[in-house]
Formats: structure tokens, sequence, C-alpha cells
């Protein structure tokens, strides 16, 4: 817009010049819409010179008020003694129109009490500045009025990352708490609650601490920034424009700083605690003044509230508090050491107090071998011989019972297992029961329980096993029957139905009839009765498997002992009549 306006009144006197030279040349020229008179020497009326001296004059000082722009700062605000807001109603400034419009008015600080915050004024506009005649009539016939300058942008955060040194840590803004009970702790470390207790006891009032902590709980404090004794960050109320808040602190003195770090570097622990952003309160208890105390936290605000604290430095202090719960390295360069720093004076105390312990104990002398006797060629003596197997494994001793202990009969079962299993380990190389899967080892341990009959035990151990195998006590049951009679090839002709290839299975059926037995119906690798109670089936191991089942019922279960011969494999089950 300068610009523009310079050219438009260059462009005027050089016409203007044009047009006196013109005249006195005795030329007419028409005359030009909207365009001043032809500087000329007449009387009472500038030269073309002092006209162009003055509007450049009036232009320098256009420029220099035109862009000026109120600070935030220079927005008069009353301060707020009482604690609490008072409303009431003000006028608008005028328009452009020149018509002015009314509306609600601003309260001099943010509430203190239960009523929400007002809207804050507006900084009053700046006046428009003096332009001269001869500028403003240029500039209505080259363009339009400019719009009024947008107003200055208030910052809203103080997140800067990229400057953060060992003695400046910025924060991020802490997201909302999501729950937040009053009856507890606002932080969830003991350190963070010593914060918190230094806060409330030298607060003065007790209001602002609760709306301060509601904003707290609400998120309204920004990134915030951590240097040795101060704590920064704009905090958003009600308004438009957040507020600068500072919390400061005493740093602490280099014999301080010395007592914690011998504190410290006594006891590895705490070190090491420190490094799992924890705070041993022993530690803090050291005679160094870490933790602040009531009154050492020293608040201001940007804000006109005049109490101590306000709400929004008090918002502060409690989100700083949950800062430290998360690190306490935190609370170490409010006092004005950062943790680099710390810790590497930690490590250079600690080794030289390991290297001076070491210096002052008495010699040790260290047990070893020569390296000349180490490396010298020597004839070692030959192994002895391996013991002689015992030719039965021994029984386990018995088993206390004892209330809520294990059972002793299932502690004797497994022993007892395991000693079989030690013995046929030594005296063949080879154990035959780690190749078993869960279900057959299930079905053995049931196998080699002594006796006959389902007792009280044996039900008990059977509903054990079954469970572990996620089977029933009758299919354990029935496949202990077929263990006892063939061992892993009889549960396998139990369970697992095959083809057998021709021969011994095509012969059978000519031996049973030769053996005035009726005509047995072939299915894969079982000969089963016309009547279908008896059942004859092949193993892989070419022996024949008895079985027996109620007339008119699938229900198989194994009898008798294997047999090459499918009619000795019937012997014991009955007369050939009965069969």
């Amino acid at each position: 817009m300068a610009r523009e306006a310079l050219r438009a009144a260059r462009r005027e006197a050089l016409r203007a010049e044009a047009s006196a030279a013109e005249s006195r040349r005795g030329r007419r020229t028409p005359p030009r819409p909207a365009v001043s008179p032809p500087a000329s020497a007449r009387p009472g009326e500038e030269s073309p010179a002092t006209a162009r001296v003055r509007a450049a004059h009036d232009m320098r000082q256009f420029l220099a008020n035109s862009f000026r722009m109120p600070a935030w700062t220079d927005t008069p605000e009353q301060p707020d003694t009482s604690g609490t807001d008072t409303s009431g109603t003000g006028t608008s400034g005028t328009g452009t129109s020149g018509t002015g419009t009314s509306g609600t008015g601003t309260s001099a600080g943010e509430s203190d009490a239960t009523q929400p915050d007002r809207t804050e004024p507006r900084p009053p506009a700046p006046a428009p500045p003096q332009i001269p005649a001869t500028m403003a009539a240029t500039h209505r016939v080259t363009e339009p009025l400019p719009p009024a300058p947008a107003p200055p942008q208030i910052p809203s955060t103080m997140a800067a990352p990229h400057r953060d040194t060992e003695l400046r840590r910025t924060f991020p803004a802490l997201p909302p708490r999501v729950d937040s009970p009053e009856d507890r702790g606002f932080a969830e470390t003991w350190w963070g609650n010593a914060w918190v207790d230094a806060l409330e006891q030298g607060a003065l009032d007790v209001k602002r601490l609760g709306r301060g902590r509601g904003y707290a709980d609400q998120g309204q404090v920004d990134a915030i920034t951590v240097t040795p004794g101060l704590v920064l960050a704009y905090v958003r109320g009600s308004r438009p424009r957040p507020y600068r808040v500072q919390v400061r602190l005493r740093t602490l003195e280099d014999a301080d700083w010395e007592r914690f770090l011998d504190a410290a570097a006594d006891r590895p622990g705490y070190i090491a605690a420190l490094l799992d952003k924890e705070l041993p309160q022993s530690l803090a208890d050291c005679g160094v003044p870490l933790l602040p105390g009531p009154g050492d936290l020293a608040p201001q605000c940007s804000c006109p509230d005049s109490g101590r604290p306000c709400k929004h430095a008090a918002a502060l202090c409690y989100q700083t508090a949950r800062l430290l719960d998360a690190d306490p390295f935190v609370l170490l360069l409010l006092r004005g050491r950062g943790e680099k720093a710390l810790l590497d004076a930690l490590s250079r105390r600690s080794a030289a107090r390991a290297a001076r312990a070491a210096q002052e104990g008495p010699p040790r002398s260290v047990p070893g071998v020569r390296a000349a006797d180490a490396l010298a060629p020597r004839r070692l003596p030959p192994l002895p011989g391996p013991l002689p197997v015992p030719a039965h494994p021994e029984q386990p001793p018995v088993y206390p019972a004892a209330p809520g202990g294990p059972d002793p009969f299932a502690l004797d079962q497994l022993a007892t297992d395991a000693a079989a299993r030690a013995h046929a380990l030594l005296s063949t190389g080879r154990d035959p029961v780690g190749e078993l899967t869960l279900w057959q080892d299930a079905v053995r341990l049931a196998a080699a329980r002594p006796g006959s009959g389902l007792t009280a035990g044996t039900r008990a151990l059977y509903a054990t096993l079954a469970a572990a195998a996620d089977r029933t006590p009758a299919d354990l049951a029935r496949a202990v029957a077929a263990w006892r009679q063939g061992g892993p090839e009889g549960l396998a002709v139990l369970e697992e139905p095959w083809d057998p290839p021709a021969g011994r299975f095509d012969r059978a059926r000519p031996l049973l009839l030769a053996a005035d037995l009726p005509a047995f119906r072939p299915w894969r690798n079982r000969l089963t009765h016309p009547r279908g109670h008896v059942q004859l089936r092949l193993g892989r191991d070419g022996l024949w498997y008895a079985y027996e089942s109620e007339p008119g019922r699938d229900d198989w279960w194994p009898r008798g002992t294997p047999d090459l011969d499918p009619v000795g494999a019937l012997t014991g089950l009955g007369t050939p009549d009965d069969l």
C-alpha cells in the first residue's frame, strides 16, 4: 500500500511539472479528473518542490504509525484481591460505519468462586493514522482503503525440545487424568506427595487449590520447561489468552551436593534405585533439603489474581508432581544438577571409594597354579571302572501324609516308576518310556498299579491320569486292560485298526473253520463271531488278540493272552460250543 501511494504521488508530481511547462509554452491541456491542479507559483500556494518534500515527510509519518500493533501487556487489567469475579455490562468500540454496538463486559480477573470465567476484553484499536490531503486523494483514485491489521498472535506453548540441554528439559503437555478421586493423594509416589504437601501447606486459600487441581486434571497446563530453580509453563483458563506461570525453588549449594553425593555413594542400592527412577526415602533424609517445605515454592503468574498461589500456579505445581512421579531427576534438576552430571559424579565417587578400599585393605593371596606347572606335560590316571548295575531297583522310602501336602500314594508311584526307568537305562542303555506319548505314559502308570479291582485309591489315580490326558476313566480302564494284555502293541491294537497284507490274516478263517468254529466276519484287521460276542484282532507284531463284548453291543474289552495261532488266542474264553 505504501509503495502504491508513493508511486501515485510521484506520477502526480510529474504531471504537475509537465502541466507547468506546457502552460509556460502557451499550450492548453485538458483537465484530468480527481487530480490536484498543477503546482505553479501562484499567490498563497506552495511550489511543486515544497509540495513534494511535504508529501514525502507526511508519508514517512504515515508509514511509521500505520503498522504499529499494541502489545498484549498493554491491556489494562484490574487486580482481584478478593478472590472472586465481578461482572458488568460495557460497550464495544465503534465500527467502521461509525455506529457503536453494545455487548457484555468482562471481569477484572478470572473467577476464584464457583462461577465460570468471563471473556477477556480485547485491547483498544489503534487510532487511524493522519494522511495528507494529497495522499488521500491519490489513494481514493488508485485503490480502496486496506483492511485493519490483524491482532498480534499470542504464544500458547513453551514447548521447544530442540533447545533442551543438560540443564533444560521440556516435557510435553500431560493428558487429562481419567480417575482423580479427592480422597486420594494427587501423586502416586511418596516424593510426589511430598511436593503436593509443600504446595498445600503453604497455600493461603484452599478454594484456589481446588480449582488449580481441576485445571491440572483437565489437562489445561501446556508444555512444562524445567531449569535449575525454575518451572515454567502456559496455563489455559477460560480466557482466550493463556497465562505465563512460573514456580521458583531455591537451588542447593555445593556443600549440600557434596553431602548428597556422599550419602548416595555409600550404598550401591541408592544408585540402582535412581537408575530405576525411584527416590529412596532414606536418601532424601540424608540431611540435605532435597524436597521443598511449606513456603519454599515461590509462584508467579501473569494473571491479575493476587492469591498465593493463584489457581494457574497451583495447576502447574500439581502437574509438576506428576512429572516427579515419572522421573525424580526432575527434582534434582530443579535443585541445580542435571541427570548426566549427577550419574557421572556418582560413578567417579564410587570408583574412587572402591579403589581406596582396595588399597587400604590387607593384600590377599589368590590361590592358583603356576603357569609352568599347568602347561607341563603329565599323564592323567585312568578313569575308574563303572559300578555294577544293581540286580533290581530298590523300593523308595515311605512318604508320610501331611494335611495340605502332596498325596503320598502319588509320590510313591512316581518314585517307584523313576527308579525302574533309571535301572532300565543303566542296564540296557535306553529308556523305553522316553518315546511314549502323554496318553501312553498315563496308561502305563495306571497299568503299573498293583492289585485287582477299582479301589478308592485306584479310582483317584484313574481320575487324575484321565483328566491329565483329556480322557474318561472308562477309556483309561479299557486301555489299561489292553496294555496289560500286550503292552504298547496291545494298546495300538485297541485304538488303531489297519489293513493287514494277504497271508496270515487270510489263513485265519480256514483255521477257525477247521476247529469247528463258525465263519467269522472280516473287517480290516478284525474277525468277528457271527453272534457278535467274540472278536480276534491281528496286531502289527503278528499276534492275535482276543476281545469280548456283550452280544449286540459294540463294547469290546481285551481278554486272554495274544498268540500266533488265532485258535490259541481264543483258548480260555470258553469251549467251542460256547463260542
